[in-house]
């Protein structure tokens, strides 16, 4: 539990100093320079992450259950990923009314992903993972929007069309790792194949 444990705290460490110290972030990148940035802040993301899916991966030989989900929550899980899925696709695309009106749609999915996780999982690995995105993301939704506000942030209108596309690229995307991509990847077939 060790290495999971670790993992979380570089890659949502990381992925936290926006939260905690934005100041510091801007300074730290003024002096170092935008490359030497990105290119340290990948380095610790990417050992975190290898770190979490190493510890996570760990962890699951060994469960220590804290309580079973009943059944209907693993269809629960699969409709909140669907709209998890969605939110992701409309990060990336343009001029949709997701964005529009969310205004960071990525983090948004990130929590209704760990949300839908931690209600169709019981184990105590599943709830450090899911529990520890959920919380990143309820606080890093709070500071992007503080950010918004006190920048006067103003996002672009979206349109039908960038609305459909997100719409049809998060049910595509889900679709592809409901049905194949879970288990290959996670060993788990979410729809019980």
């Amino acid at each position: 539990m060790g290495i999971l444990v670790l993992g979380l705290v570089l890659f949502l460490g990381v992925h936290s100093v926006r939260i905690v110290a934005d100041g510091w972030r801007t300074q730290t990148l003024a002096r170092m320079g935008e490359m030497p940035w990105k290119g340290l802040y990948s380095l610790v993301s990417g050992v975190g992450l290898a770190l979490i899916v190493w510890g996570y991966g760990l962890a699951r030989q060994q469960p220590v259950v804290l309580w079973v989900p009943p059944i209907g929550m693993r269809h629960a899980a699969a409709l909140l990923t669907l709209i998890a899925f969605v939110l992701l696709a409309a990060t990336y695309v343009p001029r949709n009314a997701l964005k529009a009106r969310l205004h960071h749609p990525m983090v948004l999915g990130v929590k209704v992903w760990a949300l839908a996780h931690l209600l169709s999982n019981g184990n105590l690995a599943d709830v450090l993972l899911f529990g520890s995105f959920l919380l990143w993301a309820v606080l890093s939704f709070r500071a992007a929007r503080q950010r918004d506000r006190a920048q006067g942030t103003v996002y672009a209108a979206g349109s039908s069309a960038g609305t459909a596309v997100a719409l049809v690229v998060g049910l595509v995307a889900w679709a592809g790792f409901a049905f194949w991509g879970h288990a290959w990847l996670i060993g788990v077939a979410p729809l019980g194949r």
